[in-house]
C-alpha cells in the first residue's frame, strides 16, 4: 500500500480577494459517489455512474471494488469529476482480493466496504494511511459481529487494519447506533441484504439517507418509521434480506458539503456573488445551507427537480433533489447549534465556524465530539487555525464558542493534513488582511481536487 505521491507535501499562500464572482465548479457528491459504486458492484450487469467525484476517497472505493472482482473503468473525466462504468458478476460472483483492500484516507470506504464484505464468504483486510489507522472501528465491529461475521482489529478491536471473515448468509439484527452515523447505518443495511430476515437500524437522530434512496431505486424496499424507544426525533430503517439489486445508470449531484465552502465565502466577503449549479439538497444533507440562512446569509435557491436514476423515474423517496444556489455578501448574526444540529452538518462544522467569526454575537456549537474522530481532531484543528487568524474562539470539552465579528489577519495555519481544514483556512484567507499560509494544502484533493484552481478563478 502506497499513499498518493506528493500528498500534503505543498503549502499554499492565499491573499485577500477584492471581490468574488462566478460559478465554482463542484465535485460530484462524495457520499453518493461511494455508494453508487458499491451498489453497482452488488448488482449483476453494467451500471454507468456519471459525474462522480474524482477525489482520492472515491478513487479508494473504486479500487476496492475492482480488487473484489468488479470491472471498474473510467470512461470520462476532467480531473474534478469522472464517469465510471461498472460491470459486475453480481454479489455471488465477487471474490477474495489477493491484496489488502486499500481505503487510503477514506473512513467511508472502510466502513461501507466492511458491511459489503461481511456478507461475502471469504477473508478481507481493510487498511489505509496513518490517518485512517487512528479512526475508530469498534462501532462497525459490534453490529457486524452480531450478524455472524468475524471481525478483528488492533488495539483490542478499536483501530484499523480491520480483518473481516464474511459469511454468505448473515443473521438479521435490530440495532441502535450509539452515535449518529450514516456510515455505520449504511454498513449494517448493506450487510442486511445478505441476512435472513428483517434488519433494523435505529438512530436517535436521522442521518443522511443516500443509501436508503439508492436501495429503493434499485428495487429494495427500505422502510422508515419512528423509533419510539430512542426518544423524539428518532427513526428506524428496516429491510428484508435476500433481495437482489438491479443495475442502473446514475447521475451524481454536485456535493453540498463542497458547496458550503463557497456559500460561506460569498456570505462573509464584502463584495461577492457566487452561483452553484445542480447542488444536491437532500433534506438530510442541507443543514449547513439552512443554518447559514438562519444566520442571515443571502442565499437564493431555485429547485431544478430530482435526479432520475432509473428508467421511468423513481419515487421522490428514491431520487435526489437538486437546486441552483446563489449567495451574495451578507450580514450574519450568531446562532446556537446543539448535538442534533452537529450530527446533521458534521462535515460542514469547520466552515460554519469560520462563518461564525464574522457573525454578530456569540455562536455556540455544543456536542461536537464526533469531530475528533474525523481525518483529524477537527475541534482542535479548527480552533487552533482560526485563533491563529485572530478569531475569538474557545473550546470547552466538546463545545465550541465563537464571538464575532472579528477582523481576521493572515497567518500560518496547520491543516493536520485534513481536507476540510485546508479549505476552511483558504476561504478565511480571502477576507484576512495579509497572506494566509495553509500547510499540507494538497489534502484538499481528498474530496475537491480543483479547489485551489477554483479559488483563484473566482477572485480574478
Amino acid at each position: 500500500m502506497t499513499d498518493a505521491p506528493l500528498r500534503g507535501e505543498q503549502s499554499r499562500s492565499v491573499q485577500p480577494a477584492a471581490r468574488l464572482r462566478g460559478e465554482p465548479r463542484l465535485p460530484g457528491d462524495k457520499s453518493i459517489s461511494h455508494r453508487a459504486l458499491i451498489m453497482a458492484a452488488l448488482a449483476e450487469g453494467r451500471s454507468l455512474i456519471s459525474g462522480a467525484g474524482d477525489g482520492r476517497d472515491v478513487q479508494a472505493t473504486a479500487g476496492i471494488l475492482a480488487a473484489l472482482g468488479a470491472t471498474v473503468e473510467r470512461v470520462g473525466g476532467d480531473g474534478l469529476n469522472v464517469d465510471y462504468s461498472v460491470t459486475s458478476p453480481g454479489v455471488d460472483g465477487l471474490h477474495e482480493s489477493e491484496a489488502i483492500l486499500d481505503c487510503r484516507n477514506s473512513g467511508t470506504s472502510l466502513r461501507l466496504c466492511s458491511g459489503l464484505v461481511a456478507g461475502l464468504p471469504f477473508f478481507s483486510v481493510l487498511d489505509g494511511d496513518a490517518s485512517l489507522r487512528s479512526r475508530p472501528v469498534a462501532r462497525i465491529i459490534e453490529p457486524l459481529r452480531s450478524m455472524g461475521a468475524a471481525l478483528y482489529a488492533r488495539r483490542s478491536d478499536s483501530l484499523p487494519p480491520l480483518v473481516v471473515i464474511g459469511r454468505s448468509q448473515l443473521r438479521a439484527i435490530d440495532f441502535e447506533t450509539r452515535v449518529p452515523s450514516a456510515q455505520v447505518k449504511s454498513a449494517i443495511l448493506l450487510a442486511g441484504l445478505r441476512a435472513e430476515g428483517r434488519t433494523t437500524v435505529r438512530e436517535a437522530v436521522a442521518t443522511r439517507d443516500h443509501t436508503e434512496r439508492m436501495l429503493r431505486s434499485r428495487g429494495i424496499e427500505v422502510r422508515r418509521e419512528p423509533a419510539a424507544s430512542s426518544g423524539g426525533g428518532s427513526v428506524a430503517w428496516t429491510l428484508e434480506g435476500g433481495s437482489r439489486l438491479s443495475s442502473l445508470d446514475q447521475l451524481v449531484p454536485a456535493d453540498p458539503s463542497a458547496a458550503a465552502f463557497w456559500l460561506v465565502a460569498g456570505a462573509i466577503h464584502p463584495d461577492a456573488e457566487l452561483t452553484l449549479r445542480g447542488v444536491g439538497v437532500n433534506p438530510t444533507r442541507r443543514a449547513a445551507i439552512d443554518f447559514l440562512v438562519r444566520m442571515g446569509a443571502r442565499i437564493s435557491e431555485t429547485a431544478i427537480g430530482d435526479v432520475v436514476d432509473a428508467a421511468g423515474g423513481p419515487s421522490s423517496e428514491a431520487g435526489e433533489p437538486l437546486a441552483d444556489l446563489t449567495v451574495r455578501s451578507s450580514e450574519l448574526t450568531a446562532i446556537d447549534l446543539g448535538p442534533a444540529d452537529v450530527a446533521a452538518a458534521i462535515d460542514e462544522i469547520p466552515i460554519l465556524c469560520l462563518a461564525a467569526t464574522q457573525a454578530r454575537g456569540r455562536t455556540t456549537i455544543r456536542g461536537a465530539g464526533e469531530l475528533r474522530n474525523k481525518e483529524s481532531d477537527r475541534i482542535a484543528g479548527v480552533v487552533a487555525g482560526l485563533a491563529a487568524l485572530g478569531a475569538r474562539i474557545e473550546v470547552g470539552g466538546d463545545d465550541i464558542t465563537i464571538t464575532g465579528p472579528t477582523a481576521l489577519v493572515g497567518a500560518a495555519t496547520q491543516t493536520l493534513d485534513d481536507h476540510r481544514l485546508a479549505m476552511t483556512f483558504a476561504v478565511a484567507g480571502l477576507i484576512a488582511r495579509g497572506a494566509t499560509t495553509i500547510d499540507l494544502a494538497e489534502s484538499a484533493a481528498v474530496s475537491y481536487p480543483s479547489f485551489f484552481l477554483e479559488l483563484e478563478r473566482l477572485r480574478a
